[in-house]
């Protein structure tokens, strides 16, 4: 696939280190799928698609590709490939809680306004260490979707994690599926609540993706290729899978400890 050019026509500081890059440019694409983004001379990186119309990445500055990428300005030119992967499927549910740790709530900005198209409600949750990390609880308000903000240290929404906040409405409203994205630590507990309540549950997987048709074997989670048979996965698929929550692999393919 070659990649599309598109001029950088808006740019949304999220917080101290998350930016939003709106593109003069739309994709075909489902909640959850990705888009490979390159910057020639300097790298070929997956971004999660958090709009699709117009096309939009929320990406976090975590490396020297995305430190190069924050360094773009309106009018500049991206280039990009996709979509790819497998993302959420959305069944014709009514009630469905949208659980995002970190950045990771990025996907689920597509994932709520699909599900609103579609007649469903959904509920989000947005999970950060403090209030400074807090991450698009505006556009989810401007959909006027009803938004939970949880942080590890109370400085804004409630003390807590948002798997604590989940559990909590889980208890005092019957959720027909969970949808998830961020650490994978926190969707392995994220997972089990889901599991003793009988939640169906679909987790978005963040794995080192290097080639996006699932043939270099870098983003491998156990026999999974996240890349191509995910990133997105049922929760019953991932709980037979040793490396979840537990393992991941670098830049080199090494594999360590999460």
């Amino acid at each position: 696939m070659l990649p599309r050019t598109a001029r950088i026509r808006e740019l949304i500081n999220e917080s101290p280190r998350v930016k939003t890059f709106v593109l003069d440019a739309r994709i075909i694409a489902k909640p959850g799928q990705y888009a490979m983004v390159w910057i020639p001379g300097v790298d070929e990186k997956p971004m999660s698609i958090s709009r699709a119309d117009p096309l939009t990445f929320t990406v976090a500055n975590r490396g020297p590709f995305t430190e190069r990428l924050f360094g773009f300005k309106i009018g500049d030119n991206l280039y990009f490939r996709g979509p790819f992967g497998n993302g959420f499927v959305i069944r014709a549910v009514k009630n469905v809680l949208l659980v995002g740790g970190g950045y990771g709530v990025a996907p689920l900005r597509f994932l709520a306004e699909t599900a609103l198209q579609k007649r469903m409600v959904p509920t989000v949750v947005i999970g950060a260490r403090t209030a400074s990390d807090v991450v698009l609880e505006e556009a989810f308000k401007e959909l006027k979707v009803k938004t939970f903000v949880a942080t590890d240290d109370g400085t804004a929404g409630i003390k807590g994690s948002c798997v604590d906040v989940a559990c909590s409405l889980m208890d005092k409203e019957k959720f027909n599926a969970v949808y998830s994205c961020g650490p994978e630590k926190m969707m392995v507990a994220l997972a089990a609540e889901c599991g003793k309540r009988g939640v169906k549950c679909q987790l978005s997987l963040e794995r080192f993706i290097k080639c996006g048709i699932g043939v270099c074997g870098q983003c491998a989670c156990g026999g999974l290729r996240v890349c191509h048979d995910g990133p997105v996965f049922d929760s019953r698929v991932l709980k037979g899978v040793d490396d979840f929550g537990k393992r991941t692999r670098d830049a080199s393919g090494v594999a360590h400890d999460l």
